[in-house]
């Protein structure tokens, strides 16, 4: 009998599996099935204390927290460190046996709160293990703050990466900053192809756009393909991951990259497991001059992601697939604070 289809990946393929936003029952699942990682965002909280087995626990958390903490939304992000903390304590022993270099998981401050300061403070207070990793908006500030956080040591991923300019950023503040390290934190940028993909489906739809449904399709995996290579071209030392996956495809289709993709159990992995698709190298094979070509045409948003001088940092927190993911986050937080403030 052969082994399960992550497993297969992993030993045929530089791709790895992370998962994303899980319970302790998913953490164990996806560990025992080869996750190498685990990343949260600020969709976290009201995932667990909405729709999940492990809501009676973080609610019994959530009342510890809320007889210390007067103000909903400190309340909010001591919850989060909590929960994170216990899915790192599950990881950990991947942590220790790999030497640190697996084993991470990921947590990200409040949405509404993304100036540098706000988002060092968030980082220094959720790291509170060595293999708790301070997610960060590849923004001007975030960058700014990543830099120092780096500087300090403290392992980062840089994520809401849409355009190929902010990977590079993210590499080269993140080489800057660690320069004089002998053995610096791990840094991954996320490039979030799932949510591009969406953003641009959903702008060609409203636009009333016309463009080729399978030109449209390899968005953001051209986006993934050239990054790909400028990382391995100019030797940098952060890692690829992949993210945000709206259908199998976004994983399936990253397979043979050196990237990691975080995707969530319900969903996909789990049907992923179930359909065990043959293990093939998917990623390697160039996307069509026609291709780019027709998506820098007809779509300005893909002008500034795919090429580099395209977009400025400036634009970075406007770009709108940025904005698009950031409200998903907003509204999944404030949808926590309401929680919170019916239980006062």
């Amino acid at each position: 009998m052969s082994e399960a289809y992550f497993k297969r990946v992993q030993k045929a393929t530089a791709t790895r599996l992370w998962i994303n936003n899980v319970t302790k029952n998913e953490a164990a699942l996806s560990i025992n099935e080869g996750a190498t990682g685990c990343t949260t965002n600020p969709t976290y909280c009201w995932r667990i204390l909405s729709d999940t087995e492990d809501a009676p626990y973080a609610e019994e958390l959530l009342a510890k927290i809320m007889a210390e903490e007067k103000d909903n939304n400190e309340a909010l992000v001591r919850l989060q460190r909590v929960l994170v903390e216990e899915i790192a304590r599950r990881f950990y022993p991947l942590y220790e046996s790999s030497g640190g270099k697996l084993g991470y998981v990921s947590i990200q401050g409040d949405p509404f709160k993304e100036d540098m300061e706000s988002i060092l403070r968030f980082a220094r207070f959720n790291c509170t293990a060595p293999n708790i990793m301070a997610k960060i908006p590849a923004i001007p500030s975030g960058l700014e703050a990543a830099g120092i956080l780096a500087a300090e040591g403290v392992p980062v991923l840089l994520t809401e990466c849409f355009a190929v300019r902010q990977v590079i950023d993210s590499c080269e503040i993140y080489a800057q900053a660690t320069k004089s390290l002998k053995f610096p934190a791990p840094m991954y940028f996320a490039l979030i192809t799932g949510i591009y993909d969406e953003y641009m489906q959903n702008h060609v739809r409203d636009q009333n756009i016309c463009i080729d449904r399978d030109v449209l399709w390899q968005a953001g995996f051209s986006i993934a393909k050239k990054v790909h290579e400028i990382v391995k071209l100019r030797q940098y030392s952060g890692k690829f991951m992949g993210g945000g996956a709206r259908g199998l495809h976004h994983f399936t289709e990253m397979v043979g990259a050196d990237v990691s993709i975080t995707i969530n159990w319900k969903g996909t992995a789990e049907e992923l497991l179930k359909l065990d698709p043959p293990v093939l190298n998917r990623f390697s094979g160039a996307t069509p001059l026609e291709v780019i070509d027709e998506l820098t045409e007809k779509l300005e948003d893909y002008r500034k992601a795919y090429y580099i001088d395209a977009i400025k940092p400036d634009e970075y927190e406007n770009y709108g697939p940025v904005v698009l993911f950031r409200r998903i986050f907003e509204d999944a937080w404030e949808k926590a604070l309401n929680k919170i403030a019916s239980l006062r």
